[in-house]
């Protein structure tokens, strides 16, 4: 059996790893993508104005972490979403679709108890890397 090969993903362009994790891990050609949430990379600290700009800056980190990669959106195959309010999740919706804007990934969204360091909305992401070609299912 081949071996296959771990490889660290990382990037100044996202906020650092707040514990003993990853921002990334790839294995093969399918890289995981640790939970962001919306903090500005360059402070540390949670961005204001809630829980739709929260998301926001998550999914502009997620997208740091993809082009360190050499992906974009194109390559997630999957995305889990968590929310403190699922009151917060028709503006999450929307500017989820500024960022995924066609062949939209698989997606779980849940609301839970609490986020770290108080966030409205933490997203985590698979995604594949290198070109991928869409077919639709006709099942």
């Amino acid at each position: 059996m081949a071996t296959l090969v771990k490889k660290i993903i990382s990037t100044a362009r996202a906020p650092a790893a707040m514990g003993p994790y990853s921002q990334a891990v790839l294995v093969d050609r399918t890289m995981y993508i640790a939970g962001q949430l919306g903090m500005d990379p360059s402070n540390g600290q949670l961005v204001l104005g809630g829980a739709k700009e929260q998301a926001k800056q998550a999914l502009q980190n997620i997208g740091e972490i993809l082009k360190a990669a050499d992906c974009n959106q194109d390559n997630v195959v999957k995305t889990t979403v968590l929310m403190v309010d699922m009151n917060d999740f028709d503006d999450i919706n929307e500017v989820y679709k500024q960022f995924f804007k066609c062949n939209f990934p698989a997606r779980a969204a849940y609301q839970v108890a609490a986020l770290p360091k108080g966030a409205r909305v933490e997203i985590e992401a698979v995604a594949i890397q290198g070109p991928l070609q869409v077919a639709s299912a006709n099942l």
